[in-house]
């Protein structure tokens, strides 16, 4: 469950996306604009007054408790929990099978590592805060559905170095593969739209692995996805460019960001 502190603060954010003032919310609530701003300060409020200012402002209690378990969770570890975790290649597989809510008993029959070795792993991820081991050695993840490696960071690092070029290593011509590389010219709002659409699907993604983590493991298969976008050019194009093209668009770079 979430700390009182982060509700509050959580209801705060709600309260100012529904442009409801300190002043229009104690005016709801029937007490003066100085009490309701002591209220969030000192992040103390009643239970009777929470359901008050719910009830006041239209938010759901269950929404409002959503939001901030959501908003505990990890998004990124640091840049130090990435290297300790791909130092260890035992360790690094057991915490991207918990990611993907296997069982200590599906780890252990899986992969060629002891259960002992397996719970001993299990308790660092759990002192790391990337999972809560619970009784009986139950897994419980602590990490947000919008989930990812630090960008540059020691996990994406090793990928790039030494997973990239075997995952493309592919026809991709498989009854669950696909491959399809558009190179395309959009303008900034378009481009801004599909990195925001690209993002949302990543987070249905996310959504549906936990929704299909009830499965048994024998009806799902290990899915990979790739998602990226970047301005780029082929070397072997730019190669070709004028230089006094270069300088022009180069020009025009700098004075836009001036």
């Amino acid at each position: 469950m979430p700390k009182a502190s982060t509700l509050i603060d959580v209801l705060r954010r709600e309260l100012k996306a529904k442009r409801i003032t300190y002043q229009e919310l104690a005016r709801r609530i029937g007490v003066s604009e100085s009490s309701v701003k002591r209220m969030f300060s000192t992040k103390s409020l009643t239970l009777q007054r929470l359901d008050q200012i719910l009830d006041a402002s239209e938010i759901s209690l269950h929404d409002l408790t959503l939001r901030s378990y959501e908003e505990s969770l990890i998004e990124e570890l640091t840049y130090e929990q990435e290297e300790e975790l791909i130092k260890d290649p035992k360790k690094f597989i057991v915490a991207v099978s918990a990611m993907n809510f296997f069982s200590l008993e599906q780890i252990v029959d899986i992969y060629a590592i002891s259960e002992p070795e397996v719970i001993a792993y299990l308790v660092r991820l759990d002192h790391l805060g990337i999972l809560e081991l619970m009784p009986n050695n139950r897994i419980k993840l602590l990490l947000s559905r919008t989930f990812r490696w630090r960008p540059n960071g020691p996990i994406q690092r090793f990928h790039q170095r030494e997973s990239f070029a075997d995952y493309l290593n592919s026809t991709f011509c498989g009854k669950h593969e696909i491959m399809q590389f558009l190179s395309v010219m959009l303008s900034k709002q378009s481009s801004a739209a599909f990195l925001t659409r690209l993002k949302q699907l990543a987070r249905d993604i996310s959504d549906q692995h936990q929704l299909d983590a009830v499965l048994p493991v024998d009806e799902k298969h290990r899915m990979s996805f790739m998602l990226s976008a970047r301005p780029w050019i082929p070397n072997y194009f730019q190669a070709l460019v004028r230089p006094e093209y270069i300088a022009k668009h180069a020009e025009k770079r700098r004075k836009a960001n001036q």
